[in-house]
């Protein structure tokens, strides 16, 4: 059976609830769970609270910057655009967020979220009580661990666009970048839909639309991809992880 096509859903994608034993199937926190041994009635038992959020509409707010920090939050489904406004009026994209993916991490650090967190299609959230979170961490070793892990991942995200890279280098990291991610939750690496526009893109890796725009119909030209509107496929995976190898460093 092919992978699904993302945003599109099959039942080795779409998530689910768990039951009483078993974690919920985008949950980023089940691993280091189990590998302390704790099972999820172990957890109930710790009064640990997820609550089940969405579906939130695109344009849909999650956070905004300056909202009381009080939890984080596990993509279930769809893609969540982080931002930030500048005192001119300019929006800057910090990120975009995938299903098994957590939005609020940097709000850990005050008492406030940093930054806003907007739905970019149909949403849905896991909420995780940051507090509960934290005592349950403390008794956990496996559990700060992820966590330290998942905010060392953000980071690395941050970083990787601070260097003085070409045009061609920032579009091939992010869409090889988009295929990892996507691979890691179960869906095609070859082919997906690009949730977010031309505009968001351009805004995320520093470059004009229109340079966006170019970029991508120079690379459908030379048959490293194929567009057609939203729609991507990549055509020479090879091609492409040579031209991001210096930005991902792999």
């Amino acid at each position: 059976m092919r992978p699904a096509v993302f945003p599109n859903n099959d039942a080795r994608t779409l998530s689910d609830d768990g039951d009483a034993l078993h974690f919920c199937s985008t949950c980023a926190f089940s691993q280091a769970c189990m590998d302390q041994g704790m099972d999820k009635s172990a957890l109930g038992d710790l009064h640990v609270l997820v609550e089940h959020y969405g579906p939130l509409a695109p344009g849909d707010h999650i956070f905004r910057e300056g909202d009381r920090f009080d939890a984080i939050a596990a993509v279930r489904a769809g893609t969540v655009k982080t931002y930030v406004v500048d005192p001119d009026g300019q929006e800057h994209v910090l990120g975009f967020h995938l299903p098994g993916e957590i939005i609020g991490l940097n709000g850990i650090d005050g008492e406030h979220y940093p930054c806003n967190a907007v739905a970019l299609d149909t949403v849905m959230l896991c909420r995780f009580s940051f507090p509960k979170m934290a005592v349950l961490a403390a008794r956990m070793p496996g559990l700060q661990r992820q966590l330290f892990r998942l905010l060392s991942r953000d980071i690395g995200r941050a970083e990787l666009l601070a260097a003085d890279w070409s045009a061609d280098q920032r579009m091939a990291a992010f869409l090889v970048g988009l295929s990892q991610r996507l691979q890691s939750r179960g869906f095609s690496a070859r082919r997906f839909q690009l949730s977010m526009p031309r505009t968001d893109i351009g805004n995320y890796l520093r470059l004009a639309p229109e340079t966006v725009s170019r970029v991508l119909r120079r690379f459908h030209q030379e048959q490293l991809v194929r567009v057609d509107g939203r729609e991507l496929e990549l055509l020479d995976a090879d091609a492409l992880h040579a031209l991001a190898a210096p930005v991902l460093r792999n």
